[in-house]
């Protein structure tokens, strides 16, 4: 059983950054694939990036590729999503999930409670 928990969320201007952190605890016995997903009440929920155990392999959504930037330290046990250029449609509830599986892939096991991203000015 894994937790996760988000932060580094927070109010920023638009074309502005920031890096939000998901925090794995718990029982970690496996290889675990990190997400990020994001959620706007009343719309569905986006898979904003992944990325694989090794780190090695990394997927963006095309609304956030070539502002986010996924990374992970595994001696941390903690991801990170830096991101950049920041748009007022990024605005959201950002959450981590961990997939019990090396790769990125369709499902995830465990969640985190979310981080609130907002953009305005």
């Amino acid at each position: 059983q894994l937790q996760l928990v988000e932060s580094g969320g927070g109010l920023v201007q638009p074309g502005g950054s920031l890096t939000l952190s998901c925090a794995v605890s718990g029982f970690i016995e496996e290889y675990y694939a990190i997400g990020w997903f994001r959620q706007v009440p009343g719309k569905q929920r986006e898979e904003v990036s992944c990325i694989s155990y090794s780190g090695r392999s990394t997927n963006y959504a095309d609304s956030v590729k070539g502002r986010f930037t996924i990374s992970r330290d595994n001696a941390r046990n903690t991801t990170y999503l830096q991101m950049n250029s920041l748009k007022p449609e990024d605005t959201a509830i950002y959450y981590c999930a961990a997939r019990a599986h090396y790769a990125c892939g369709p499902t995830y096991d465990y969640w985190g409670q979310g981080t609130q991203v907002t953009v305005s000015s």
